[in-house]
């Protein structure tokens, strides 16, 4: 009975609304995999992966140039490029100016030149927080660029992508960005360029159906998601259940869709080593 007395009871402090008031907004994360509260500031030092799973967080493009590039240093291409509104469809000059205000960028792409390793290179990031990295005319037409210039500049091509596929308010005209981009990806082939093609997490639609997957070497990080429609669409139309790992970068690497695998943290080591032996093939016209 004494034991029971002084025994410790275990209970949960409720923080008050003023307590919740005064923890800073931003300061804290939680894992959407495992539910691991994590102080972002270290969220971020572990390249915002989480420790406790191994969840890698979606990124956006300027997060992907800081990681990559030389000191995250990029020259721009087309940074005044911006969507219009062609079709004249409801509602969207208001959804491009919101997702304008929410990333602080012009679309959902963002290509230059930069190094990586201190070789040079032509590189795109894609950003998902942007009308879902949909592909349209914008996303397209920075992405051909890009192409011809590293055709031009006889540069190697790194591209990140991640989309949930066209961009429905521009219609045939977001459709036309996949012809378009495969035609220019065809012109680096045959003039001999490097693509170094990065699948993150998501990458559907008409992104993968196009040039994500057209690359010289395909890379994907750990657990990415990509193929061209989600998992409930085709269970629906096969009316069969599908595995629980179907369409991530693991189940893809067992059948041959991707040639590796590599964790965010290894990323930029892995591309150094692929340009160095790139260079190493003895290619006498790389960097122009």
């Amino acid at each position: 009975m004494l034991k029971d007395l002084f025994q410790k009871r275990k209970y949960a402090t409720i923080p008050s609304e003023k307590a919740k008031r005064d923890i800073p907004e931003g300061l804290m994360n939680k894992c959407p995999r495992c539910g691991t509260i994590q102080y972002s500031k270290e969220l971020e030092k572990n390249l915002k992966v989480c420790t406790s799973c191994n969840y890698h967080y979606k990124l956006n493009a300027m997060e992907r140039m800081t990681m990559t590039l030389d000191e995250g240093r990029l020259f721009e291409y087309d940074e005044n490029m911006v969507s219009e509104d062609p079709l004249i469809f409801p509602d969207y000059e208001n959804k491009i100016t919101k997702a304008k205000d929410k990333t602080g960028l012009k679309d959902a792409v963002v290509t230059g030149e930069g190094t990586i390793g201190g070789y040079p290179v032509v590189f795109g990031a894609m950003s998902f927080d942007f009308m879902g990295g949909s592909l349209g005319s914008v996303v397209g037409e920075k992405l051909t660029r890009a192409i011809e210039s590293a055709i031009q500049k006889k540069y190697p091509l790194i591209l990140f992508s991640t989309s949930g596929g066209a961009r429905m308010q521009e219609s045939i005209l977001s459709l036309m960005q996949m012809a378009k981009t495969s035609a220019a990806i065809q012109k680096l082939d045959e003039e001999g360029g490097l693509f170094i093609s990065v699948i993150t997490d998501p990458t559907f639609g008409g992104v993968s159906a196009s040039f994500a997957m057209l690359g010289d070497i395909i890379i994907a990080e750990p657990a990415a998601s990509f193929g061209f429609t989600g998992r409930r669409v085709i269970e629906q139309t096969i009316r069969q259940k599908l595995p629980d790992n179907f369409q991530t970068a693991e189940f893809n690497l067992l059948r041959g869709q991707v040639d590796k695998v590599v964790a965010r943290k290894d990323m930029r080591t892995m591309l150094i080593k692929l340009l160095d032996m790139h260079v190493m093939k003895g290619d006498a016209n790389y960097g122009g």
